[in-house]
């Protein structure tokens, strides 16, 4: 299928190039001109003119922007130049709803549309094994697979549209409690005196083992948080799923604190970092304790 891409970020730019190297990218459109025509003259490949003339010149548009009215706008965008048997992918980070009313603009040019919302950070983009949760029709998906291949190492077909970005979510929710205990028990390791990087070692087969321990573990053990997923982008994904779970009249604990500890890291200029810089506020929390250590009696009881 002639591909082509919009949305050539930290992420976007290494899933275009990697569906280059299968052989399947044929033209790049971006908001900011100045990156669709750097990574073109780096590849060899198009630049369109509008999205419209991507869409007319492609079989199959990916997009991956950063928020549900970036997707709403480049869709409508994309649309003179969608017609019957044209498929746009949309690998950003939204909310079902945002997805559904996304395929309905599309549906209604002929075309077909799946959210398919990705996971594994900027490695995972750049060494094409993402993992992907993709809605929207079987035999769509199947057409597309030979494509998102070149992106993802697995792909794992959720149902109807929506179902992409509400599994996305979950993801996300996930990911937020991972990193409360990963930077916390990093934190608690090293007021204890250990070193971190046996910490990492010794975990690293048990229980407590996780990709973020491994790959985010050594850089807390630094003190140095260079962007995979930035906080400001978690964040803005957590209040996507904050608002789902508000419209089923539930609070979730992880997404709450996480918001909190995300919003005085932002405030703190730290937005840009990756998630894994919550690990300064829980070594802060050490440093600057709230309240004097809890001394014990012979019986065992707190005074």
């Amino acid at each position: 299928m002639r591909t082509g891409f919009t949305g050539l970020g930290a992420m976007g730019a290494p899933m275009a190039t990697n569906i280059h190297a299968a052989g399947y990218l044929h033209t790049v459109w971006n908001r900011t001109a100045s990156r669709a025509r750097a990574l073109a003259d780096e590849l060899g490949c198009a630049v369109a003119g509008s999205p419209a003339t991507l869409a007319a010149e492609c079989d199959l548009v990916v997009v991956c922007v950063a928020a549900d009215a970036d997707l709403l706008e480049v869709v409508d965008a994309l649309a003179p130049g969608l017609a019957p048997g044209k498929v746009v992918v949309d690998c950003s980070t939204v909310s079902a709803a945002t997805a559904v009313s996304a395929a309905r603009r599309v549906q209604q040019q002929g075309a077909a549309f799946m959210d398919a919302p990705v996971s594994g950070g900027t490695e995972g983009a750049r060494l094409g094994k993402l993992s992907m949760m993709a809605g929207g029709e079987a035999e769509v998906l199947e057409r597309c697979r030979p494509v998102l291949e070149a992106m993802a190492a697995r792909i794992v077909h959720m149902g109807p549209v929506g179902n992409g970005q509400a599994t996305k979510a979950v993801n996300q929710i996930m990911a937020a409690g991972i990193n409360q205990a990963v930077s916390e028990g990093m934190a608690f390791a090293s007021a204890q005196g250990l070193p971190l990087e046996r910490v990492i070692e010794a975990l690293g087969s048990g229980a407590a083992s996780s990709w973020f321990l491994h790959n985010r573990g050594p850089y807390m053990a630094a003190g140095e948080y260079p962007p995979g997923f930035k906080v400001a982008l978690h964040d803005k994904d957590l209040a996507i799923a904050q608002a789902m779970a508000e419209a089923r009249g539930v609070a979730l604990p992880v997404i709450e604190m996480t918001r909190l500890h995300y919003r005085r890291l932002v405030a703190a200029g730290y937005g840009e970092e990756d998630i894994s810089a919550l690990h300064r506020l829980k070594r802060d929390m050490f440093d600057n304790p709230a309240h004097p250590p809890v001394e014990r009696q012979q019986d065992g009881k707190d005074t």
